[in-house]
């Protein structure tokens, strides 16, 4: 349960408290409440978008909304979603906060599910309490999304009563309300209690012009939510929650008719209220020329501008708004790619810098460019930026940039069409939640597809480059700098400011693209051949060995048309580098996959890659070095010469080690003003047992370190490729694929050193310990609680492992939040690893108030004690293996579950059909199994206790 504050315009920009939001809403035209609902045919009138004719939309006499879409992926599962044109912006002056407030109290009592038998009735049916069932309140909607199963009839009918209950029979107990406002509360401490909330309450009321959005954050006031009445809380739902407002989406694996007829029977007895409130449709009034706005905190660790220019908003309904939202598109693309060379010179002009037009709040667009400066460098960064736009705007784009901007926005139309029968539920979602709230447009993708191909090169570059002029102007314009309170006095006053933007571009000269047409590689390799093939019929796999030694794990699916994943694995990684050469080892990896490959730098190697959908990074951990990749067929080959020249042509570039050290220290200058990055810090150190390998490094080591030595260690870690294993998974021909990787992969060098990891015993130390760090000014504590120590890694045991990580989940979550109404939303991570030598650890956090730390900690250390005592509760082990069952039928037709499954159990050595009776042996959870494991593994005799408190005063 989450709130959504949504602006989209920059990912710096403003955001108070991001949290699972769906991107920006958009809608079309939906039936006549007087017509029978039937299925949506394309109606062309003039050049109105058509509705895509695999969804069903309808109306029913009480005005409610619904869209029906039959979709087997994944298989017997659906997603049903309750959307309300109601959110925060509806509040009243006595309301502020109860929007979501409501939202919570739908999984706190309805009319059929009292208390939080609702959560409970879904969690024993295998769906998982907020990874799953969840919620979110925005300004404008609020939205209940519930994934069930659809092979059990009795629980999928169920979901669509449960949407009923949330959408006219909440219950407002006055005890369980009271009980929530704990919960809230502690929500916006999360979320909030920091340096980007504290600046956002001075610059929201700029960008937003002081409208209602600026008065209307979400979570609401404090004093209302400690204070407000039952009836308050009421009258909001009573208002706003009602049948004209609301719509019920359904896509998944069922039968389209059955539905519809359960949405009827459901949804059909709601009422409006009589009579009903105008819902009224709030916007943000334009400001004329240009607002300034400064903003310092003493726990911001950066300074940066954005500069916000408004325009109405245009949403998408006609063949030629898509047009000119392909332009934008486009228009964005080509802006950044510029930004991102600008980010890859030695001498870095910022640390972050983006621009782009966006949707924003209040019917709303905006061209919003953000930057973040060097510290000390506000006035170099902000020209920068302006400087780049005012180029495109003096200038324009280049015809190159243009066709590449074109090849990627149709391979990525063209990617969602190849997948269109094999698309996930949740994504058509989306699609038809935007529908409803605000109007966009559904073709669908075949339509879309077709669109794209036929009108895209009819874009020509004048109508690009007149597109920067529309979008920048100094008319409805705000400036917006934040920085750290230390910084305030080096600021500049506002008629400065404004003269580094009039004046940034008058220099500007016209933009050179930097392509080649060379290919990535000459020739293909001599290879090797295959000298063994082994076939496991159980899992579907192929293990084929290569003449050079290299070990390849075969695995086609059919679960994606258009994706092959590749990994591949060999042991060594930083642990063999000396104390002296680790930092230039450990940078070794992300340097070279930004400095091009062969003769290629980066850039080149993006613009020659723009029309692929290729993915390739190398990598090295503390035990391993390898190559992750993402492809599909028709770009296999490339895919495989560039992990061919990463391990034989690795590219060494001194402009990208000089440009990323500088940045790393950059951010290193200011680390330390965040209680976050100090918390954090603080952990690393701790459960390293002050091991300097894995702690943030320092700008000594930095200096010591040098790109000669990073280089020479990332082509001695794949040099021999002898020793490693390679998985393949996804849409391919094994017989098709082979003559491939015995070119590629059997061309890769080999010496056959046999070479593995050193254990250089980093974990955790023994006993028990205590670190607080006193760090920020506002009433916010962390608490971690770390469990470690030797584990035997067996299937056995990690079943065990992974249920006593849920059970307790589902305890604190009882006790903590719902029992103590001391946190929002408690965690347990449980993680288990067989190299570089079998270890466990058992990680409990939350955030809450500083006073309520020692009580919560004890209340945890209670339920842990009473696991130990008595095991878990059988309903409790029911959930778990109920969530476990369903989430594993579902992984086991993704390819990326098969990819990282091969990869760690090539790693572990372990029986890789042992996945097929994982479900069968949840059987051996039981009350006994959990109380023994929780008392072998949450003894207390290894137990960290980190916890971050406010600064004394």
């Amino acid at each position: 349960m989450t709130i959504n504050r949504k602006f989209s315009v920059t990912a710096l920009a403003f955001i108070i408290a991001a949290s699972g939001a769906f991107a920006q809403v958009k809608k079309k035209p939906t039936p006549s409440p007087k017509q029978k609902p039937v299925s949506a045919v394309a109606q062309i009138k003039g050049d109105i978008l058509p509705l895509d004719p695999d969804v069903v939309i309808g109306k029913l006499p009480n005005g409610l909304t619904y869209y029906i879409r039959h979709n087997e992926q994944p298989k017997n599962r659906a997603e049903l979603y309750l959307v309300n044109k109601a959110g925060s912006i509806l509040e009243t002056d006595a309301q502020q906060g109860l929007a979501h407030f409501t939202e919570h109290m739908a999984f706190n009592g309805t009319r059929d599910y009292p208390k939080n038998e609702l959560v409970n009735f879904l969690q024993k049916s295998g769906v998982k309490f907020g990874a799953d069932l969840n919620a979110y309140t925005s300004f404008d909607e609020t939205v209940y999304q519930l994934p069930v199963p659809t092979d059990s009839a009795a629980v999928f009918k169920n979901g669509f009563n449960i949407l009923a209950n949330w959408a006219g029979y909440l219950t407002f107990d006055p005890t369980e309300i009271d009980k929530e406002r704990g919960v809230v509360l502690e929500e916006e401490r999360l979320r909030g209690k920091n340096a980007q909330e504290r600046l956002s309450m001075q610059t929201l009321p700029v960008i937003l012009n002081n409208s209602r959005y600026a008065s209307r954050l979400p979570i609401g006031k404090e004093d209302i939510l400690k204070t407000f009445d039952a009836a308050t809380i009421k009258s909001f739902y009573h208002d706003w929650y009602r049948p004209d407002l609301q719509a019920v989406i359904a896509v998944g694996d069922f039968n389209v008719k059955e539905v519809e007829q359960l949405i009827k029977d459901n949804f059909s007895v709601l009422k409006n209220p009589s009579p009903e409130k105008p819902r009224t449709e709030y916007t943000v009034p334009p400001t004329p020329g240009t607002v300034v706005k400064f903003a310092t905190d003493a726990e911001f660790p950066y300074t940066l501008a954005q500069i916000i220019v408004k325009h109405p908003q245009k949403v998408v309904r006609t063949a030629t708004d898509y047009m000119e939202s392909i332009r934008i598109n486009l228009f964005n693309y080509m802006l950044n790619e510029r930004l991102n060379e600008l980010q890859r010179k030695p001498e870095p002009p910022f640390l972050y810098g983006r621009a782009n037009y966006a949707s924003l709040l209040g019917k709303q667009d905006a061209f919003s460019s953000v930057v973040v400066a060097k510290p000390g460098e506000l006035e170099k960064a902000l020209k920068t930026i302006v400087a780049a736009t005012e180029q495109a705007r003096k200038f324009g784009f280049t015809l190159t940039e243009l066709e590449r901007a074109k090849q990627a926005a149709l391979l990525q139309v063209q990617n969602m069409y190849n997948e269109r029968n094999k698309t996930n539920s949740a994504n058509y979602v989306r699609e038809y939640q935007q529908n409803f709230l605000t109007g966009e447009a559904i073709p669908g993708i075949s339509y879309e597809y077709t669109f794209y191909a036929s009108n895209i090169n009819k874009i020509t570059v004048d109508e690009m480059n007149a597109m920067a002029a529309r979008f920048i102007s100094d008319q409805n314009r705000v400036i917006i700098v934040e920085a750290p309170d230390k910084e305030k006095d080096k600021l500049p006053d506002e008629k400065t400011l404004l003269s580094w933007v009039n004046t940034a571009g008058a220099n500007v000269t016209a933009y050179v693209d930097n392509v080649t047409s060379r290919p990535l590689m000459d020739k293909v390799p001599a290879g090797s051949k295959i000298v063994s093939e082994t076939k496991d019929e159980a899992i579907g796999t192929t293990t084929l060995t290569l003449g050079n030694g290299v070990k390849v794990i075969l695995k086609p699916t059919d679960f994606k048309n258009d994706q092959i994943l590749i990994n591949g694995y060999s042991f060594g990684g930083t642990s063999l580098a000396s104390d002296a050469d680790f930092t230039s080892a450990n940078l070794a990896s992300s340097i070279i996959s930004s400095s091009g490959i062969a003769d290629f730098n980066q850039g080149q190697l993006d613009k020659m890659l723009s029309d692929k959908n290729v993915r390739v990074s190398p990598y090295i951990s503390e035990i391993t070095q390898g190559i992750s990749a993402n492809t599909t067929p028709r770009d296999l080959i490339t895919a495989m010469q560039l992990i061919y020249l990463y391990f034989t042509d690795p590219r060494k570039d001194a402009d990208i080690w000089k440009g990323s050290i500088n940045q790393t220290k950059s951010i290193l200058a200011t680390r330390g003003v965040n209680p976050g990055s100090v918390f954090q810090d603080t952990i690393a150190a701790t459960l390293s047992n002050n091991n300097f390998r894995a702690m943030v490094t320092t700008e000594d080591r930095l200096e010591a370190a040098s790109l000669d030595k990073a280089f020479d260690f990332f082509k001695a870690r794949f040099a021999d490729a002898s020793g490693f294993t390679f998985t393949i998974v996804g849409n391919f021909d094994p017989e098709l694929i082979k003559p491939v990787l015995e070119a590629y992969l059997g061309g890769l060098p080999s010496t056959h050193r046999n070479e593995t990891f050193k254990d250089l015993d980093i974990h955790p130390p023994a006993g028990q310990l205590t670190k607080t760090v006193y760090k920020g000014i506002d009433d916010k504590s962390t608490v971690q609680l770390v469990f470690s120590g030797n584990y035997q890694y067996n299937e056995a045991n990690n079943i065990q492992m992974d249920a006593l990580e849920e059970v307790l989940n589902i305890k604190l979550t009882e006790r903590l939040r719902e029992q103590e109404s001391g946190v929002y939303s408690p965690g347990v991570r449980a993680s288990y690893v067989k190299n570089p030598s079998a270890r466990y650890s058992i990680t409990i956090y939350f955030t809450c108030a500083a006073e309520n730390v020692d009580k919560l900690i004890a209340a945890t250390m209670d339920e842990i004690n009473k696991l130990k005592l008595n095991g878990a509760e059988p309903a409790d082990i029911q959930k778990f293996i109920a969530e476990e069952a369903r989430s594993t039928q579902v992984q086991l037709k993704e390819n990326v579950f098969w990819a990282g499954y091969l990869g760690a159990t090539s790693q572990n050595g372990e029986n890789q059909d042992e996945i097929l009776s994982h479900v069968k042996n949840l059987d051996q959870i039981t009350v006994q199994s959990t109380k023994e494991t929780a008392s072998k593994y949450l003894n207390g005799s290894n137990l960290i206790k980190l916890i971050l408190m406010p600064e004394k005063k």
